[in-house]
């Protein structure tokens, strides 16, 4: 009686033990994110465009803007004009010093996503992509 009640408890705890695992690692691949073609498909690529710098110079600078859905990404292509709008008078409050190296880029990127997600209504904007950039 007593080998039975071992083998029973044991049995119960390898089962608990597996069905964890299981659990953890299914959990794990839900939270890696969207795949590149979900990326892609939910995307809006804004046109390279030039303007001035506070600073005086001039850049020209192009975008990839990652939204959360099919019906944001419809909406966010609709809203270019603002979009565009945005970008400006966001570069024309910025220096040329202020966008070198990778804090000024990460400072454009997010202001414009703060910015153009206050306008959206149908979803969100997730990530901005800056996919060329001139300071000249």
């Amino acid at each position: 009686m007593t080998i039975m009640m071992i083998s029973l408890v044991t049995i119960t705890l390898v089962g608990v033990i597996a069905l964890v695992v299981l659990l953890k690692f299914s959990g794990d691949e839900e939270a890696k994110g969207p795949s590149i073609e979900e990326v892609i498909e939910n995307s809006v690529d804004i046109p390279e465009m030039t303007t001035n710098l506070m600073s005086n110079d001039f850049i020209r600078i192009s975008f990839k803007i990652q939204t959360d859905s099919k019906k944001a990404k419809k909406e966010l292509a609709k809203r270019d004009f603002q979009v565009n709008n945005i970008i400006i008078e966001e570069l024309s409050e910025l220096k040329a010093e202020e966008l070198q190296g990778k804090k000024g880029k990460e400072l454009v990127e997010t202001k414009v996503k703060d910015k153009v997600n206050s306008l959206m209504q149908e979803g969100a904007v997730e990530r901005v992509y800056i996919t060329s950039m001139m300071i000249q």
